[in-house]
């Protein structure tokens, strides 16, 4: 792994890990719904403008990949809006950790829907996983609701995964681009629906005495977790292994967000989140690891993008 292929991944880890940072930073005065449009929105401009140069092909319409644009679309702006929604209930660490149950329910699809098959191994990997589940206790008082809403997220997004997988595609190919401005139009009813927000609104922090416009947020969250990590993936895969990055990913990146939390938010983890999150992460990673297995020509495994 090249020095230039290390400070990508570097780069798309911590775009991803920024996604709870900026929904929490909007302080509520954007309804996530109409953030969520507007993110998707700002990334799809982002993925149109850069996305030719780094793959040195032209956006042509997909015409003869309509139906797979259109659904990848939509199980984006589903697996975003869900995603973000969690951000805005619990803290960061609880949505990125509840979130990682993604590979559990990716075997379970396919398993029923590809046929692929269980090795004797994974029923340990799966009773730590819903040993670190129990520990973590995401039933919680308070955190119940924004912690299953994660929990359902992972299920959307594994919906994804195993659709891609049954395709043969990947999600960072030119069609992502196209796929980007479906989920954009599918979730553009927001603004209507529920408001514009106060994007041009202030928001005073005491410990820099700085007054910064929400607008900032809503385009930290569009261009630089959504947007550039697409780009950055699109770019990483040009070098690295689809497995090889979905092993890196599936642990880095939680975290990498879980330590935004902290930093900015001042966000600290129970014991039980830490030890419960510690067993869902390793077991996540160990099952990733075990079915990317003779998959090296199947369908990259997405990234966790706002």
């Amino acid at each position: 792994m090249t020095a230039q292929t290390i400070s990508l991944l570097a780069l798309i880890t911590v775009s991803e890990a920024t996604i709870g940072v900026f929904v929490k930073l909007t302080g509520g005065l954007i309804p996530i719904q109409t953030l969520n449009s507007y993110a998707l929105s700002l990334a799809a401009l982002l993925l149109f403008g850069f996305m030719p140069s780094i793959t040195g092909k032209p956006l042509l319409f997909p015409r003869n990949n309509l139906k797979d644009t259109l659904l990848v679309g939509i199980l984006i702006a589903a697996q975003i809006s869900v995603f973000n929604y969690a951000m805005t209930l619990v803290p960061i660490a609880n949505a990125v950790i509840f979130w990682s149950i993604a590979p559990f329910f990716t075997f379970i699809f396919s398993a029923v829907f590809l046929g692929e098959k269980a090795r004797p191994g994974y029923m340990l990997i799966f009773v730590i996983a819903l040993v670190g589940i129990a520990i973590a206790n995401p039933l919680k008082g308070s955190e119940l609701v924004g912690n299953l809403v994660a929990l359902g997220d992972g299920a959307v997004y594994a919906a994804m995964v195993t659709y891609l997988r049954y395709e043969g595609k990947s999600e960072t190919g030119s069609d992502i681009a196209w796929s980007m401005l479906v989920a954009a139009i599918v979730l553009s009813p927001s603004t209507l629906l529920f408001g514009a927000g106060d994007i041009l609104r202030g928001i005073h922090y005491e410990t820099l005495g700085v007054t910064v416009p929400v607008l900032l947020w809503v385009l930290g969250l569009g261009v630089v977790s959504t947007g550039f990590a697409y780009l950055g993936i699109s770019m990483v895969l040009k070098t690295l292994d689809a497995n090889v990055y979905a092993l890196i990913d599936i642990i880095v990146s939680p975290l990498v967000a879980s330590f935004f939390g902290y930093l900015v938010f001042g966000d600290v983890p129970s014991w039980r989140m830490v030890l419960g999150g510690a067993m869902l992460l390793g077991a996540g990673f160990w099952l990733t690891r075990e079915t990317s297995r003779g998959m090296e020509n199947r369908a990259v495994h997405p990234c966790q993008c706002a």
